[in-house]
């Protein structure tokens, strides 16, 4: 651990040469004059910048990171919390800066992209693949590639653009994470070098030269209480009744509340999961309406049976997920990547966040609270989603 030239910037450089910048303090200008100093003293191949818009304008970011190292490649968006090496933290940032001996990336941005067509967003996904492929050489194929996603999470639009991207991508894995803003619900902003940006989804793939695995992993299981959508307004994730009754009466009677306990926390703690293809996913509940409405961070619609789950326990489940990747790759060097809202909200609620941050510590995860996930073609909620970079052997560390 050292400190940066802002001494409330806190960095980590990690075995493979990986460099972790955080703050919950530092001001727009200290987070970006770091930035460019570490930058200058290593070869980063991108910088990953996940920020609170409450303390940083994405704009100030991208013109101060011009002007300090107008070579750095990064890409990022804003967040409703982060994880970093000291645990969780509100309104700050993180940066992940991957460095050029084991990453190579490039990066594409969608603007726009609630009104683009699933055939447009799956053709650019696949031109970017083809391009990024012949860089890197006829001898490489999907082994070693990722990409990673960061989409509008207000934009309603992650199921079909995932299930897009994935189309594009041709088997390569995806991760994503959808932007957020501290919980306001009004706007979010992705970046990448030039431009900031609302509505838009910013695809980075990346070819890895170290062992990893991506991953996703929830915690939920199925409860007797099903709750059928009998009318929805889908365009808005909205839904009117459940089992012909108001949402949220419905709701409350099945995880046995009233409708006026019911608030962020209890969404968090009492999701409602939804099966396919033998599994179950998550539909995170957002907000309450005053009409009695609930809308959800995922896609709805009329005549979608949900089930109210239960909790087997954050904790324990999100350790059996990791080490099981260290049991198929080894040492982990480093986690990155997405850990919904919900998450923060319901260990909270539970009076367990001590205990899932010494888990992040434990396990070197590092991220940002995210409206939501996505993994291969899905879009979910209520998710620990990343991937998991092994550690280089002795011979290879910086």
């Amino acid at each position: 651990m050292d400190l940066s030239a802002s001494q409330s910037v806190r960095k980590r450089r990690y075995a493979s040469d990986i460099q972790v910048l955080w703050s919950e303090t530092a001001s727009t200008a200290e987070l970006c004059q770091s930035l460019a100093e570490a930058a200058r003293s290593g070869e980063v191949e991108l910088a990953i910048i996940w920020f609170s818009p409450t303390r940083h304008m994405a704009a100030d970011i991208v013109s101060s990171l011009a002007e300090l190292t107008p070579g750095l490649n990064f890409c990022g968006c804003s967040s409703s919390g982060e994880v970093t090496p000291d645990g969780m933290q509100e309104h700050g940032f993180i940066a992940t800066l991957l460095p050029k001996r084991w990453f190579s990336t490039t990066t594409m941005v969608m603007a726009g992209v609630a009104s683009m067509g699933m055939d447009t967003v799956a053709k650019l996904t696949a031109d970017i693949r083809n391009r990024f492929m012949l860089t890197l050489g006829p001898e490489i194929d999907h082994h070693g590639l990722f990409a990673m996603n960061l989409i509008d999470g207000l934009s309603y639009s992650e199921e079909r653009v995932t299930v897009a991207i994935d189309r594009g991508l041709d088997g390569i894995p995806l991760i994503g994470g959808s932007a957020g803003d501290d919980l306001q619900f009004t706007t979010t902003w992705q970046i990448s070098n030039l431009r900031t940006m609302q509505n838009a989804a910013v695809l980075t793939l990346i070819q890895c030269r170290l062992p990893y695995r991506i991953f996703t992993n929830n915690n939920f299981v199925p409860t007797e209480h099903k709750l059928v959508v009998t009318e929805a307004n889908p365009e808005l994730r909205c839904v009117n009744e459940f089992n012909a009754e108001p949402a949220a009466i419905a709701y409350a009677n099945a995880i046995g509340m009233s409708i006026d306990e019911l608030d962020a926390g209890s969404f968090a703690s009492y999701s409602v999961i939804v099966r396919f293809g033998g599994r179950y996913y998550c539909r995170s509940i957002q907000r309450l309406n005053e009409d009695q409405s609930l809308t959800f961070f995922c896609a709805i619609d009329n005549g979608l049976v949900l089930t109210v789950a239960r909790s087997e326990g954050m904790v324990a489940s999100s350790r059996q997920a990791i080490e099981s990747i260290e049991t198929e790759i080894g040492p982990i060097d480093l986690i990155f990547g997405f850990d919904c809202i919900s998450r923060k909200l319901d260990a909270r609620n539970r009076q367990t966040t001590h205990r899932i941050t010494s888990l992040y510590r434990e396990k070197n995860f590092v991220g940002f609270n995210a409206y939501g996930e996505q993994h291969n073609s899905l879009h979910d909620n209520q998710t620990i989603t990343g991937v998991a970079i092994g550690t280089p052997g002795p011979s290879e560390r910086y």
